[in-house]
């Protein structure tokens, strides 16, 4: 069996940081020299190439551009390696490694996104178990093939599907969540696969990037005291295409006429309103309460049990790709990547 061979994408964050114990500051790790620092990668059974930002990034500044950056060094080394690590700051973790994996169809090959709380020169970081894992878990094959061929975050001792989380905590090292799908890899003595949960792509269709993603979208947080002009100025915002509206509970919403009339204004000039919960787990069940009911009766998208990460960047997706306003509902509705079931 040949070995693996893995490439390793540094984007910024944490995780990619050293401190200069001169001056007590931080400085980006160089990745030229990773096996020099982190032996420990020479025991693993493959081969790690990196590559670098040319200006690493706080992930609180990732934006679309960045987001089709990693789609692009992907694309351009897909048949020359079998696996690729993605290293990124925590912050907006879920966001970039969500939208990854809608940019990137049929895709037959592991994308291990992993990040730190801590930098990878500390003493007690987070950073060296989260890396070497990531890339154990992209050179995991099985007959030859790849074992994971998703988008997937890996923290902590656990591999989620990556359009699956949410940063639930700033400070502990478990800092991710994946409340409404189970984990697919859990990391002990052993790699414990969870073989029946991991998603798998149609073999016959070949990969396809996608690199249009419409940006003229909102998240919008409902709230008791909620106003009507603040709905009005949002939803009338220039060139605004899309809404996650985060209701409360299992979707529900006020059930003034003024709220009503609104969304009803927005989705009549063809603005497709998504009903995503605010719940960290659960999912929209639009109809259940009387509350909800009014949703349901204008044909609001049920965003069902996807995240809010998730939603956005599906959103960005669909329209990116000009979907017909008459399908949008139907495909929305509809799991592309494992994202809801």
């Amino acid at each position: 069996m040949k070995k693996s061979k893995i490439l390793l994408i540094y984007t910024g964050g944490t995780i990619g940081m050293v401190k200069d114990y001169e001056s007590g500051a931080l400085k980006a790790f160089d990745f030229g020299k990773l096996q020099k620092n982190i032996p420990e990668l020479y025991q693993l059974d493959c081969d790690i190439d990196s590559v670098s930002f040319d200006t690493p990034i706080d992930s609180s500044d990732m934006n679309v551009d960045n987001w089709v950056n990693i789609a692009s060094i992907i694309e351009d080394h897909y048949d020359s390696h079998d696996g690729f690590v993605v290293l990124h700051g925590s912050d907006t973790l879920s966001y970039t490694s969500s939208a990854l994996s809608f940019m990137l169809e049929n895709l037959q090959k592991p994308v291990v996104f992993t990040g730190s709380q801590l930098p990878i020169g500390d003493l007690r970081t987070d950073a060296k178990e989260n890396l070497i894992t990531s890339v154990q878990i992209a050179a995991l094959q099985k007959n030859n093939k790849p074992v994971v061929r998703e988008v997937c975050l890996y923290f902590e001792y656990k591999l989620y599907r990556a359009n699956r989380t949410t940063k639930i905590n700033a400070e502990h090292f478990q800092a991710f969540a994946s409340l409404n799908y189970p984990p697919l890899i859990e990391s002990g003595v052993h790699l414990k696969v969870f073989g029946e949960y991991l998603f798998r792509p149609n073999e016959a269709k070949k990969l396809k990037v996608h690199k249009e993603m419409d940006q003229n979208v909102v998240i919008l947080k409902l709230f008791p005291g909620f106003t009507q002009s603040v709905l009005h100025s949002v939803l009338n915002s220039p060139n605004l295409k899309a809404v996650v509206l985060e209701t409360y509970g299992s979707g529900n919403a006020p059930t003034d006429d003024w709220f009503v009339s609104e969304l009803k204004k927005a989705m009549d000039k063809n603005i497709f309103i998504v009903n995503v919960t605010q719940c960290s787990g659960g999912s929209v069940l639009m109809g259940r309460y009387e509350t909800s009911k009014h949703l349901q009766n204008l044909q609001v998208i049920n965003g069902k049990d996807i995240t809010t990460e998730a939603a956005i960047t599906k959103l960005m997706y669909l329209l990116g790709n000009n979907v017909s306003p008459k399908l949008f509902k139907t495909i929305y509705e509809t799991s592309l990547r494992g994202e809801m079931q």
